[in-house]
């Protein structure tokens, strides 16, 4: 398992794991907490939540200020986006993009303040997340994903979005 720093959002790690391939496919161990403490990393996740979308669905901008994520695409492809909400961060605004797949077997770690939307870039995607708080609907912030603030680069113009992130705001689903 290889951990670095995305380059503009040096808090949010990317994991590259180390699947075992054969003939037969391959096996990749997600998470196993002593290697993840000897990379340095020691959140306690609490609960395991899966999405599955399908072509052009975008989810998010959420998050809160108190949950670390750790997020895996099982299958498909998808365009992620982390983007700093702490507004009292000088980095506010900030955002990288990256893609995750069932081929790249790439992780990202997100800290709490920061806010995750995916566009699923093949037919279907499911995303496995990790977090290290039991979800809360109150505390979670919503910002839409165009967002003239943040000038996030999309690669659909016109996605399918649920009513929290057409609205943005603070609003449950």
């Amino acid at each position: 398992m290889k951990v670095r720093e995305l380059s503009s959002l040096p808090e949010v790690l990317l994991i590259e794991l180390d699947p075992f391939e054969d003939h037969r496919g391959f096996f990749v161990e997600l998470y196993n907490k002593d290697l993840y403490e000897k990379s340095g990393i020691s959140v306690n996740f609490v609960e395991d939540d899966v999405s599955v979308s399908t072509k052009h669905v975008l989810r998010g901008i959420h998050g809160d200020f108190k949950t670390w994520k750790l997020i895996t695409c099982l299958t498909g492809k998808i365009y992620v986006v982390v983007v700093d909400c702490r507004t009292d961060s000088e980095r506010f605004g900030r955002w990288q993009s990256l893609v995750l797949s069932e081929h790249n077997r790439l992780q990202l770690l997100i800290p709490p303040g920061y806010g995750l939307a995916h566009l699923v870039l093949s037919e279907v995607a499911i995303l496995h997340y990790k977090q290290s708080e039991y979800y809360d609907p109150k505390g979670q912030f919503t910002y839409r994903w165009n967002d003239d603030r943040f000038k996030i680069w999309w690669p659909v113009e016109d996605p399918i979005l649920s009513q929290r992130d057409e609205k943005g705001g603070c609003v449950s689903e």
